[in-house]
């Protein structure tokens, strides 16, 4: 019998890429988005339910679940993909801004999982795996906020692989290094417009912009890369809690586990010598 796993935030990026590699590898997949009408019937073959999700919303949610187990019979891993990215002077940013940011990338996933979560007590297991970031490890000049979201995710993951171990639900970390195919150098551009910056900021805020900008001309990971390290921590049998994707987020974190504070401190300096002083 075939395996189900319901991922959301699937309209594009990871979330679209891993429903990919999702079904090459013979899963049943349940895509969930705010906005089903990227997809086409043709591009669903039988083991493929798109069904609308918004994770601030609870009541879509559990509708969610519901097509889910009238379809599939069971969910057996959940991915919570679905997020925000935000690039901004944290001084300038609108505590409503932060606050938007928080309830997606954070509560939403909280409340996916409070959903899902009985569902797997019910079927005697299951899999969570939460997207971070490598801005988790090493969080970049100019995204406080969003590095501070993905922080609670790893604080929030660790905590629950101890808590849900004795339920048969292992949880798990995917952390990206910068993935320029999802469109963040794009997206951080016009965050940089629309927030503005107060005096003084401007250089950095300039020679940062300028530092992504470089970003694409680099060897970084894929989104596919990223999809397949998703499917691994959904497959591998494994009590293994973090995956590094991306050669940036791995040499960040073998910095971060491997030397001292003060060494890494001053290598975080040289990395980001483009933008500070």
């Amino acid at each position: 019998m075939s395996q189900t796993v319901l991922i959301t935030g699937c309209s594009s990026g990871f979330g679209r890429a891993t429903v990919r590699a999702f079904l090459e590898a013979g899963w049943n997949v349940v895509a969930t988005m705010r906005d089903t009408s990227g997809w086409s019937e043709k591009e669903c073959p039988q083991n493929l339910l798109v069904v609308h999700l918004d994770v601030l919303d609870a009541t879509t949610i559990e509708s969610s679940l519901k097509s889910a187990i009238e379809r599939f019979g069971q969910v057996d891993c959940l991915v919570n993909n679905a997020g925000l990215a935000l690039f901004s002077v944290f001084e300038a940013t609108p505590i409503t801004v932060l606050r938007t940011l928080f309830e997606t990338n954070v509560f939403g996933s909280m409340q996916t999982m409070q959903v899902v979560i009985p569902h797997f007590r019910t079927i005697g297991g299951g899999r969570i795996i939460n997207i971070s970031s490598g801005s988790a490890i090493l969080p970049e000049p100019l995204m406080a906020a969003y590095s501070a979201s993905k922080c609670a995710i790893e604080g929030l993951t660790e905590s629950l692989q101890y808590e849900l171990r004795s339920q048969n639900i292992f949880v798990k970390l995917i952390e990206p290094g910068f993935v320029p195919a999802t469109n963040l150098v794009r997206k951080t551009a016009e965050q940089a417009t629309s927030i503005p910056v107060p005096s003084g900021y401007q250089s950095l805020v300039d020679r940062t912009m300028a530092m992504y900008m470089l970003a694409p001309k680099l060897t970084l990971a894929t989104e596919q890369d990223v999809a397949q390290a998703i499917v691994e921590a959904a497959t591998d049998e494994t009590e293994q809690l973090r995956y590094v994707v991306g050669d940036d987020a791995k040499e960040s974190a073998r910095m971060r586990r491997e030397t001292s504070e003060q060494d890494y401190a001053s290598w975080a300096k040289d990395r980001f010598r483009p933008v500070a002083p």
